[in-house]
């Protein structure tokens, strides 16, 4: 399942992923896995779970993002959550890869019994239609 965190810059997107990564690193019964941007977030995630930077990687498309999370999926069998945190920022502002992205990684991860937790930075309104469903 797909879920997305959405606002502008500034409303508290990160803060919320934040606190839904500590709280799933701590009921999980596997393995919980947090992607950004950067180095950001490396004080303010549970030790439990893995923090991975997409600057490491050179991800920085929707469709190598989509590519890491499906070797990410295939090398462990227990991850219950992901979150990505600055999504719109890797996947270089484009709204409708993003949408394609989103529509493949729901397929993929609800047949796996995945939970997957986006960050996008976009004014709600802005959001494109076949993305509302997924906004939590």
């Amino acid at each position: 399942m797909v879920k997305l965190i959405v606002g502008l810059k500034g409303s508290g997107k990160t803060k919320t992923l934040i606190n839904l990564v500590n709280t799933a690193g701590e009921n999980s019964k596997g393995a919980v896995v947090c992607i950004e941007k950067g180095k950001n977030l490396i004080h303010e995630i549970d030790a439990q779970v893995r923090l991975i930077d997409t600057d490491d990687y050179n991800i920085c498309t929707a469709n190598s993002l989509y590519g890491f999370i499906c070797g990410i999926c295939a090398s462990n069998y227990d991850i219950t959550d992901i979150f990505v945190d600055g999504t719109m920022r890797i996947c270089q502002r484009d709204v409708a890869l993003i949408a394609q992205f989103v529509k493949e990684m729901d397929e993929l991860l609800t047949a796996n019994n995945i939970n997957l937790t986006l960050t996008v930075s976009i004014n709600a309104e802005d959001l494109p239609e076949e993305l509302a469903k997924y906004v939590a």
